[in-house]
C-alpha cells in the first residue's frame, strides 16, 4: 500500500515537472509570437481604408438637381428600395479584407518567427497534455477535481482548440499571441496560489458523471474563451474601422496589430460561430450536472451557488444568442452581451470556487 502511494507521488511529481516544462516552453513560443510581430511584415494602412471607401451613394443622400431631373425625364421608372444599414450591422462594412495575421504576409523573417512560435506551442501542448495525463494516472481517475487539475486541462484544452483549427486551415494565426500569453497566466496561477495535492474524490462524487459533466464544463469554457478572444479584438477592429471610414488617421497601435487583425465582420462572424456552436453543449453540461446531483445529493436542483451561475451564465448566452437571431445585433451590442455571459462564466469558475461557501467549492482549492 504505501509502495502504490509512493508511485502515485512520484507521478504527482512528474505531473508538475512535465507542467512546469510546458510552461518554459510556452514562453519561448511567447517571446517567438512578440518576434512574429513586430518583424513580420505590416499591410499598409490605405489597402484597409481604400476597402472602406464609400462605393456607392448612401440612401439618405438627398440627390443632386441633375439626379433629379434624370429622374423626371424618365418617366415611370420602378425606384429600388433604399437599403437601411444600421451601425448593430457592422456598418455595412462586410466585404473588408482580412488582414494579415501576425507576422504572416510575405515577408520572410517574419514568417519564420511565426512558424518557431507555432512549432514551439506544439511541443508546449504535446508537455502539458501529457502533464495532465500523468495527473490522472497518479489520482487514477478524471484529474479535474480540484481547481488546480481544472485550471490545467482548461487552458489544455483551449490550446488543443487553437490547434486543431489550425490544422483545418482556418484563419486563425492571429489569436496566437493573447492564447498563449492568458496560457502562461493560467497555468502560473494553477502553480503557484491553486496547487493541490494530489487526492482521492468522496466517494458520492466518484461517478462516472465526473468524466461527462467536468469534460464538458471544461470543453465549453475553453471554447467560449476562443470566442471571447474574437470578441474582445472585434471591438478593437471595428473602432479602428470607424475610425477610418470617418477620415481619421490610426494611430502607432493601429498600424502595427489593428490593421493585421481579421475584419471586423469576420471577427464578429468566429465568435458568434463559436459561442452559438458551444451553446448546446453547456445545455447539456447542466444538465448532467443535474443528473449527477440527484446521483450524489439526491437532489437534481438545489439553488447551489454553482448552479445557479451556471444557469446564469446559459441565461446570458441564451440572451446574445436570442439577440442576433431576433434582433439582428451582429455588432457592438451583441459584442457587449457576449463579453458579459464571457463574465458570468469566470465568476462561475474562479468567484463560487474561491469566495461563495458552495457544495461546488473545493476544498483547499
Amino acid at each position: 500500500m504505501n509502495l502504490a502511494a509512493a508511485d502515485n507521488q512520484s507521478l504527482a511529481d512528474l505531473s508538475r515537472v512535465l507542467i512546469l516544462s510546458a510552461m518554459a516552453v510556452y514562453t519561448c513560443a511567447f517571446v517567438a509570437h512578440i518576434a512574429e510581430w513586430v518583424f513580420g511584415s505590416r499591410s499598409k494602412v490605405a489597402r484597409t481604408a481604400a476597402a472602406l471607401a464609400p462605393k456607392k451613394k448612401s440612401p439618405y443622400t438627398r440627390p443632386t438637381e441633375k439626379e433629379t431631373e434624370a429622374a423626371a425625364g424618365a418617366g415611370t421608372a420602378v425606384l429600388e428600395k433604399p437599403e437601411v444599414v444600421t451601425r448593430s450591422a457592422l456598418g455595412g462594412r462586410p466585404d473588408l479584407p482580412d488582414g494579415t495575421g501576425g507576422g504572416s504576409g510575405g515577408d520572410a523573417q517574419g514568417d519564420v518567427y511565426g512558424r518557431v512560435a507555432i512549432a514551439l506551442t506544439v511541443l508546449a501542448f504535446a508537455l502539458h497534455a501529457a502533464g495532465v495525463l500523468t495527473r490522472a494516472f497518479s489520482v487514477t481517475r478524471a484529474p479535474w477535481a480540484n481547481m488546480y487539475e481544472f485550471s490545467i486541462t482548461f487552458s489544455m484544452v483551449v490550446v488543443g482548440a487553437y490547434l486543431v483549427l489550425l490544422a483545418a486551415k482556418k484563419n486563425v494565426r492571429w489569436l496566437g499571441l493573447v492564447l498563449v500569453t492568458t496560457v502562461l497566466l493560467d497555468l502560473g496561477l494553477a502553480n503557484t496560489v491553486l496547487y493541490t495535492e494530489s487526492d482521492q474524490l468522496p466517494p458520492a462524487l466518484d461517478s462516472v458523471w465526473l468524466w461527462i459533466h467536468v469534460s464538458l464544463a471544461i470543453l465549453c469554457g475553453g471554447l467560449f474563451y476562443l470566442g471571447a478572444v474574437g470578441t474582445v479584438l472585434y471591438l478593437f477592429r471595428d473602432s479602428y474601422e470607424n475610425k477610418l471610414e470617418q477620415g481619421g488617421k490610426p494611430g502607432v497601435f493601429a498600424t502595427s496589430v489593428l490593421e493585421r487583425l481579421p475584419s471586423a465582420a469576420s471577427l464578429d462572424k468566429f465568435a458568434y460561430r463559436i459561442n452559438a456552436a458551444v451553446f448546446p453543449f453547456w445545455t447539456f453540461t447542466i444538465i448532467a450536472g443535474a443528473i449527477w446531483a440527484e446521483d450524489a445529493w439526491g437532489r437534481y436542483w438545489g439553488w447551489d451557488a454553482k448552479e445557479v451561475w451556471s444557469f446564469i451564465t446559459w441565461v446570458a448566452y441564451a440572451g446574445y444568442l436570442h439577440a442576433r437571431a431576433t434582433v439582428g445585433w451582429k455588432g457592438r451590442k451583441a459584442a457587449m452581451l457576449a463579453i458579459v455571459a464571457f463574465l458570468c462564466f469566470l465568476f462561475n469558475y474562479y468567484g463560487v470556487n474561491l469566495f461563495v461557501n458552495s457544495l461546488h467549492s473545493y476544498s483547499g482549492v
